[in-house]
């Protein structure tokens, strides 16, 4: 897999940001910068799980397991966008929920204010990072489509996170803010609540593409168009009757071509031409890790 240090980046970030959140929440009691500090606790937790997901879905194929554990990482990456986003969104609400029930207001309010404002700087860099990623994998394409096409859940998971993050430290801010200039604590117990539906949105959006992912999706048409016009300029080809395609992991993609070979070629001949164009699939399209070439009738 392609380097993705810009989740250590986001690891570290969070780990800080979460620790002052919480700080800030103790001494001030504030209901929004409690769930703030859930809300970095559960992007540090995505990130400890997307790199356990990384290392695993690493492991060689062996018998059990013959097209390798790539899908391990769509798999913890469902998890992820499953549980932990949607586990902390519902935390989030709740919390702000029983502060509209018990209403306080109490403590040093610039304690807040100065975690939010270390937060939203680091945040900034923690996003860069991921976007930075993003914008290098997607190139011309729309911002929204290629989140929808992207098939690498690591890089949305950060960055839809880290858009989430900065959004949940406005309207922590804006909670507080107005709390304490109209004297009323259901602010921020409303921004609390806020935050929750925050991340239970962004968790509904990640669920929809990680599913999609570890269901299986193939490689795109442009991709398959020009590895069966490679596969037909072998001169032992007649044409490519039937391709299929899925993802194991964002960097391997299994394909499999049903092709038409000329009727006069012994069996070596055949066997040494699959082996040419398998060879050539792999150079032109280094993700292509896995092929299976079957002769067919036409």
């Amino acid at each position: 897999m392609e380097s993705r240090f810009f989740i250590y980046i986001s690891l570290v970030v969070d780990s800080f940001i979460a620790i002052f959140k919480f700080i800030a929440a103790y001494f001030t009691k504030s209901s929004s910068m409690l769930s703030e500090g859930i809300h970095s606790l559960i992007d540090l937790s995505s990130q400890l799980l997307l790199i356990w997901g990384i290392k695993t879905s690493r492991r060689s194929p062996n018998s059990e397991r013959p097209f390798g554990y790539g899908r391990e990482f769509y798999f913890w990456s469902f998890i992820v966008s499953l549980v932990i986003f949607s586990m902390g969104g519902c935390i989030s609400f709740y919390e702000g929920f029983l502060r509209l029930s018990r209403p306080q207001m109490e403590g040093n309010v610039s304690w807040n204010y100065a975690v939010l404002a270390f937060a939203f700087v680091f945040n900034m860099i923690s996003m860069f990072a991921a976007l930075k990623a993003f914008n290098k994998h997607r190139r011309e394409v729309p911002f929204w489509e290629a989140v929808v096409k992207t098939k690498d859940p690591s890089t949305i998971i950060v960055l839809l996170g880290d858009f989430g993050d900065m959004l949940g430290l406005i309207v922590a801010f804006l909670g507080i803010f107005l709390g304490r200039l109209f004297n009323k604590p259901y602010y921020d117990g409303g921004a609390s609540m806020m935050i929750g539906l925050i991340l239970i949105v962004t968790s509904a959006i990640l669920i929809r593409e990680s599913k999609s992912l570890l269901m299986g999706e193939t490689t795109s048409r442009k991709t398959v168009q020009s590895i069966i016009k490679l596969a037909e300029t072998d001169a032992a080809v007649v044409k490519v009757k039937k391709h299929f395609s899925t993802y194991l992991s964002p960097d391997e993609v299994l394909l499999q071509l049903n092709t038409i070979f000329k009727e006069d070629l012994a069996t070596h001949e055949i066997t040494d031409a699959i082996e040419r164009i398998i060879k050539s699939i792999k150079k032109e399209f280094p993700r292509v890790k896995q092929i299976f070439i079957e002769p067919v009738a036409k």
